[in-house]
This record gives C-alpha cells, sequence and structure tokens, in this order.
C-alpha cells in the first residue's frame, strides 16, 4: 500500500493543492444592443428589437425582444445548451463511430471548473459554455473524452488516441488555454 501511495503521491499533490483553471465569473456586462456575445469562437453582436421573439434569435447576429430583455441571460443559457447539444451529440457519435466505442449518456451540463468529463460507468459530461468555443475545439474535448473510454489516464496511449483522431490538438489545447477563462 504505501508503495502505491508512494507512486501516487505527485498526483495527490496536484489533487489536494488543485487551483481551478478558472477564475471566479465575471460581472456580466447588461444585455443592450451592441453587446458581444461569443459563439463558435466568434462574437457577434446583440441587437434589442421591439418585435416580440420567443427567445433569442440567431441570424448572423442575436436578436433579443425589449419584452425579454430582463430574463435575457437565462434565455441565452437555455440557447446555449440546445446549441451546444445539437453540436456536440453528433460529434460524440461520430467520433464514436470511428474508435469503434460505444458510451452510455451524454449529458450537456454546468461544469463548474471543466470543459467534460467521463465517468467509469461510459457517461460522458460537456461543459455547455463549450458552445462558445471554435468547433475544432469542442471537437478536440470530445475526442478528449471519447479516448478516456479507452484509456482512464492521460498516458502516451490516450495522447496517441487523440492524435490520431484529432491532429491539431496542441492548438485546441492552446486555444483553450489562452481563451478558457473569457469563454468561460
Amino acid at each position: 500500500m504505501d508503495a502505491f501511495v508512494d507512486k501516487k503521491k505527485f498526483w495527490l499533490f496536484e489533487k489536494i493543492n488543485y487551483s481551478p483553471k478558472f477564475g471566479e465569473p465575471k460581472p456580466e456586462t447588461p444585455f443592450i444592443s451592441g453587446k458581444a456575445i461569443p459563439y463558435l469562437g466568434k462574437n457577434y453582436k446583440l441587437d434589442v428589437v421591439q418585435d416580440p421573439i420567443d427567445g433569442i434569435s440567431f441570424q448572423g447576429k442575436f436578436l433579443i425582444s425589449q419584452q425579454n430583455l430582463q430574463d435575457g441571460k437565462a434565455i441565452l443559457e437555455q440557447w446555449y445548451k440546445q446549441k451546444a447539444k445539437e453540436k456536440i451529440v453528433p460529434l460524440v457519435e461520430r467520433y464514436a463511430k470511428q474508435l469503434g466505442l460505444t458510451y452510455n449518456n451524454i449529458l450537456i451540463s454546468d461544469l463548474k471548473y471543466r470543459w467534460g468529463s467521463c465517468t467509469l460507468k461510459g457517461n460522458l459530461n460537456f461543459n455547455w459554455r463549450l458552445i462558445k468555443a471554435p468547433q475544432f475545439v469542442i471537437a478536440y474535448v470530445v475526442v478528449h473524452e471519447l479516448a478516456h473510454l479507452i484509456e482512464l489516464n492521460h498516458s502516451e496511449r490516450f495522447w496517441n488516441v487523440v492524435r490520431i483522431q484529432m491532429p491539431n490538438y496542441l492548438e485546441a489545447k492552446e486555444w483553450l488555454r489562452v481563451n478558457g477563462e473569457v469563454v468561460f
């Protein structure tokens, strides 16, 4: 048992002294015309309109009705969650098929400190905020979590699986490192 603990002491030290990848959430800017809203790696302008709109609309820019402004943050979050599901689920299906893998469930949720996770039961969890990142970054996180169904750690074998599926994975990792806090 002591040999096991000794072997894992660096890992244990990292986990005990873990600091979140992202700082405290930044104060929200108000929902006003001209506000920049990130989606798939780009910022789009928000237009507040007088016409009634159910929820939020995206037409090369975001549109929200004046009457929905008070609930704008919640409405946008719901829209993001729906779009994240629409983008992530097909990617999981595609890459799982390529890798010959099966998974249990896909959950799009509010992960506080992660972009994604994979459970021992084969459940894949993804942060809805990923929808703010470019598509190649979303694909990288999907491949990363699927690779954990093959290799539960970040060993050389794990990174080989990721590298084969996503040759530009280092670019995606760097994008998350540089921009992660901004879109989180």
